[in-house]
């Protein structure tokens, strides 16, 4: 298994791989298929783009030169909140789970925060009532700290998130 920062290489087949989560997993994620199905390649493109210093980066996890799982962090602009990311985006689809995927990048993610000086935290949601979800976050050192009802609407439904948190520098040595 390879985790490595996907590029505006990877733009079509992340966003492939993102469209197919959109639509099976609507109540995980809170953008939809539809808003992303819109937008132009350009657009996955600038999200992948590397720069020194990135708002955002997407780490992807590769089997035999495929994308097998991806997950985003976002680093907090605002001077007070610097101090925080947030894990975005994270899927990995049926066919490469159960293979350890999921966790690798959960840990590179980690990993990828504690390496700026600045970012003590790192943030998530996980939608209410997936269980396989949370415990992968909570063995990779995350912890619960609220409830958010009605976080995501899905058609006429609303499904509640859980906000977890890990604070990376009781991490030690965390690697991907």
């Amino acid at each position: 298994m390879n985790i490595q920062r996907l590029s505006t290489f990877h733009a079509a087949e992340y966003r492939a791989l993102m469209l197919e989560a959109y639509e099976l997993h609507a109540d995980a994620f809170t953008s939809s298929y539809s808003e992303r199905v819109a937008l132009p390649l350009s657009w996955w493109e600038s999200r992948l783009e590397p720069v020194a210093e990135p708002f955002e980066l997407v780490l992807g996890a590769f089997h035999e030169s495929r994308i097998a799982g991806v997950a985003g962090l976002s680093f907090e602009s605002r001077e007070k909140a610097r101090h925080k990311a947030t894990l975005f985006g994270m899927y990995v689809p049926s066919r490469y789970r159960r293979l350890g995927f999921a966790y690798q990048l959960v840990r590179a993610v980690l990993s990828e925060a504690k390496s700026h000086p600045s970012v003590k935290l790192v943030q998530l949601t996980v939608t209410h009532g997936n269980r396989g979800a949370q415990l992968l976050y909570e063995q990779s050192g995350f912890v619960e700290f609220g409830l958010e009802p009605y976080a995501v609407a899905v058609g006429e439904a609303y499904v509640s998130k859980v906000h977890m948190w890990c604070d990376i520098r009781g991490l030690g040595g965390v690697q991907a």
